[in-house]
């Protein structure tokens, strides 16, 4: 894990290094200037000798000054290194995301990316920031430290050797205990991230069923647990002040005690009032140090789900990839499906779709037909290999989509898809995600055949009108239209609506399908639709059931032999009926 987060320091390195440069340096100074001040005392107050006074003092001017020089430039490089690291992070993930087929999405829900993205990388990144500062300077300060104790009296160095470990085992313990505790928690944020997703996006629903209540309890519910668990870990991590006090205060009174009798046995010859003084300061110096240390790895234990959580992202590797063919384009809008199965899961154990074999002409229009959990939308999303088969091959111009290049694919065939999606930006800027570089004819152009001209041109600012993000100000139909002329702009070879007409009323729909057939009479469309009426002029209707072909056909022909198309049929003749 850690080996993979490293690669993410990329440019920064040159700060990451500097810092426990400066860090060093920090330290050094700041050893130095307790034996300064020992000299001061011993030679310079005690004898009266002021020359020498002023001269110390001077010395320990100038190390505070370095040391916070130092301090500070560490300081800097940190926050260089640590922000630009978690701006990596931030930048590897999300691309790697953008790469990802739906399969790999599947694994991942919404909310758990976004968490990963922001709450897991602050994480990281503090983790980081305390590993190249406070991590280099606690041991070094621990060790000089532990040397100028060494150096000033090996004897009462014997009395770290029985409080730091007390120390140490303390701190190993509430570690142990509290990391999975911190594991389980950042799993509960992503629930929480889905419960606020889910009660965003559907707040219209929500208040037109005045479930306000409903959804602040279970927002609450959620909440209470993240609460508790943090409450758990807090109460280990508590531990850990007490315990290092206890460790400083058992150390002062020691050496205290002992440093005392030993100035008063010897005659200040085994020990100096000076040297004492500066004692107190390293006993601080060195069971700060150890605190500090306790701190970083109390931060690496919550930062080590959340690095976990990262890398299962940037580890995940799309299982759709390039194929090896140099083809540039795609000869023709043909389409056949050659014993195809398909199940969205490996251990799934019932097939989505089951012996698909179909052929499609170019320029043919075709109808799909099916009830609820046919796998309609599976079909098709399998031509432009957004899924890849199970079992058997789905060719586009005749050639395997496994052996397209994605993009020469995909640039190919344009899907107007069941969830119709429009980015915040103008209507312009919207359109010109089918081509960048449209001009304003072109755009007008698509529009029409799209039927959306005849709202657009209602708009105060016509084509510049500013959608506002998932399209919440617009209707379903106009949306709808949008999202086609968008499709449209692509100039496909292979066009798929994925029951995309459903929010416009039969007539545009009626014209939308004249405008197709005289304006695009070369690009094969594929029309899922719920309505007889939007396919009955196909030249081929597809007849889906439970995952298996149930028919093929015209219109005339399915009505006439083919039982489930003929139910559906007449379950919508009967109800415009009614309806009249």
């Amino acid at each position: 894990m850690i080996k993979r987060l490293a690669k993410c320091v990329r440019e920064y390195k040159r700060e990451a290094i500097l810092t426990p440069t400066f860090v060093v340096g920090e330290v050094i100074m700041e050893v130095l200037i307790p034996l300064l001040m020992a000299e001061l005392i011993d030679n310079g107050i005690e004898m009266g000798d002021m020359g020498y006074v002023v001269k110390m003092g001077i010395a320990l001017l100038f190390s505070a000054i370095l040391s916070l020089a130092f301090g500070v430039i560490a300081g800097m490089t940190c926050a260089t290194a640590s922000s630009g690291f978690a701006k990596n992070l931030r930048h590897d993930m999300y691309y790697n995301v953008q790469n990802f087929s739906f399969s790999n999405i599947d694994k991942f829900s919404t909310a758990s990316i976004v968490t990963r993205l922001t709450t897991d990388v602050n994480n990281v990144q503090m983790a980081f920031m305390m590993i190249i500062r406070i991590a280099v300077r606690s041991p070094m300060m621990l060790i000089f430290s532990f040397t100028a104790v060494l150096t000033i009296s090996p004897k009462l160095a014997l009395v770290f050797l029985v409080v730091i470990p007390v120390l140490v085992a303390g701190l190993f313990i509430i570690i142990q205990k509290a990391h999975p505790i911190f594991k389980k928690v950042f799993k509960t944020y992503d629930n929480l991230n889905s419960v606020v997703e889910e009660n965003l996006h559907g707040i219209r629903v929500v208040k037109s069923f005045i479930r306000e209540d409903y959804e602040t309890n279970k927002f609450k519910g959620i909440s209470d647990i993240i609460y508790k668990s943090f409450v758990k870990a807090e109460k280990l991590l508590a531990f850990n002040s007490p315990l290092m006090q206890m460790c400083v205060y058992a150390s002062m009174i020691f050496i205290s005690w002992f440093g005392a009798k030993m100035i008063v046995n010897s005659g200040a010859t085994e020990l100096t009032t000076g040297e004492l003084t500066s004692l107190f300061t390293y006993v601080t110096q060195i069971l700060s140090s150890l605190m500090f240390l306790s701190m970083i790895f109390v931060m690496m234990t919550m930062s080590k789900a959340s690095g976990e959580r990262i890398v299962e992202i940037l580890d995940e590797k799309s299982d759709i990839i390039n194929g090896d063919s140099t083809l540039s384009e795609v000869a023709d809008g043909s389409i056949s499906f050659e014993n195809v199965n398909f199940a969205y899961s490996k251990s799934a154990d019932k097939l989505c779709l089951e012996n698909i074999n179909i052929d499609i002409k170019s320029g043919e229009t075709v109808g799909i037909i099916g009830g609820t959990g046919s796998s309609k939308s599976t079909f098709v999303q399998l031509i432009p290999r957004l899924y890849d088969v199970t079992a058997g091959s789905v060719k586009v111009g005749g050639v395997d989509v496994r052996d397209y290049n994605l993009e020469t694919l995909r640039n190919e065939v344009a899907m107007v898809l069941q969830k119709n999606v429009l980015f915040s930006g103008t209507i312009k800027e919207n359109i010109r995600w089918g081509k960048e570089d449209a001009t304003d004819e072109e755009i007008k152009h698509v529009c029409r055949l799209a039927c959306a001209d005849e709202f657009i041109e209602k708009f105060p600012d016509k084509y510049d009108t500013y959608i506002e993000q998932g399209g919440a100000n617009v209707s379903g139909g106009q949306k709808q239209r949008l999202c086609i002329a968008r499709a449209l702009m692509k100039k496909p070879k292979i066009l798929i609506l994925d029951d995309s007409t459903s929010a416009v009323d039969t007539k545009t729909d009626a014209l939308i399908r004249k405008a197709f057939r005289e304006e695009i009479p070369d690009t094969t469309k594929i029309i899922i639709a719920q309505r007889i009426s939007s396919v009955q002029d196909a030249d081929k209707i597809i007849v889906l059931d439970d995952g298996k072909i149930a028919g093929v056909g015209n219109h005339d022909d399915l009505l006439s032999n083919n039982n489930i198309y003929r139910e559906v049929y007449q379950s919508q003749m009967k109800g415009g009926e009614d309806n009249e």
